[in-house]
């Protein structure tokens, strides 16, 4: 069987951008893998030189499914023959992707993840479930999916394409004020009895989840992220305190941050046989160092300004700022 990798790039060059960042780490760990790797996108392409012979392109028309998260439920559509996993176009790969397919193997839909039963996932769960007639939904984090070419897998994402029009109706909340692709493909794969892949902490994980701090070094594959008990900033629902993921996902604005910079840049400069010491170093003072800096002064100075301005005004200077 077929084994895919594909991303989104649409609406503008910066996911396309971001899908080349993807494709690379993908290129580094898994080039001997005989996994293809597609960019799925309405944007007119031009691959790097240092792509081209890896990677592939689906094209398809702006807007031809939907903006915002709309697309993604529309990855049946796209998908080559065989085993696909979806990743989103804001995340590195750390090592060979062989495994995931492998534990993902027989699932004609699914996403890595867990069950919630009552409180609150855009949307009050417990209502839902019970309009709904099931036990739970699947919780998870859509940065990844999986799917193997099937009618099954056809009828789950044409109910998600249904769901998406009563997604008000049902009582789900906005994201961004757009449908959260989430949600929807929790309810669509619940009613289908498609199960998730139980999260271990080793597939995919984020900075958002695991805020006491992460390192990350995409060319030896040394990754980590904590989500410590003692970080004021610890994330009670994520069951994990460290985790050594696959797949790093920089949602929201950690691909701003310098980790995910001076990792892009670096790796940019490794496939084209152009890392050294110097341009090691290079991104070490032109990425890394500023950027610390800048985080550093903002943590020196915040008793400051909150003196002068308030609790209202830093909270508007650091939005400005980041």
């Amino acid at each position: 069987m077929n084994r895919n990798i594909i991303t989104l790039a649409t609406g503008k060059k910066f996911y396309f951008d971001l899908a080349i960042n993807l494709a690379r780490s993908f290129i580094l760990w898994n080039r001997d893998s005989n996994i293809d790797f597609y960019i799925v996108t309405d944007l007119p392409n031009q691959l790097p030189l240092d792509l081209l012979n890896d990677i592939k392109i689906i094209s398809i028309q702006p807007n031809e499914f939907g903006l915002g998260f709309t697309p993604k439920l529309f990855l049946d559509k796209v998908a080559p023959p065989g085993q696909t996993l979806f990743i989103d176009s804001d995340c590195l790969i750390f090592g060979n992707l062989i495994k995931v397919f492998e534990r993902f193997k027989g699932k004609k839909v699914s996403v890595v993840g867990d069950y919630i039963t009552n409180g609150e996932w855009f949307g009050d769960i417990r209502l839902i479930c019970e309009k709904f007639n099931i036990p739970h939904l699947p919780k998870f984090n859509g940065g990844i999916y999986y799917l193997e070419s099937s009618e099954k897998a056809s009828e789950v994402y044409s109910l998600a394409r249904e769901i998406e029009k009563k997604y008000d109706e049902i009582g789900f909340v906005r994201l961004r004020n757009r449908p959260n692709d989430e949600v929807i493909m929790a309810l669509a794969m619940q009613i289908h009895n498609m199960e998730p892949l139980i999260d271990d902490g080793t597939i995919m994980s984020d900075p958002q989840a695991c805020q006491g701090g992460y390192e990350i070094d995409v060319i030896s594959g040394e990754r980590w992220l904590l989500n410590s008990f003692k970080h004021p900033l610890h994330q009670s629902w994520y069951p994990f305190k460290k985790v050594e993921p696959l797949v790093v996902h920089f949602l929201g604005s950690y691909t701003q941050n310098y980790p995910y910079k001076r990792e892009v840049y670096r790796l940019e400069k490794h496939l084209n046989n152009k890392l050294n010491w110097h341009t090691d170093l290079y991104s070490k003072v032109t990425i890394e160092a500023p950027a610390r800096f800048k985080e550093q002064f903002k943590i020196l100075f915040r008793p400051v300004f909150r003196l002068l301005f308030g609790t209202r005004r830093i909270i508007k200077s650091e939005r400005i700022v980041e």
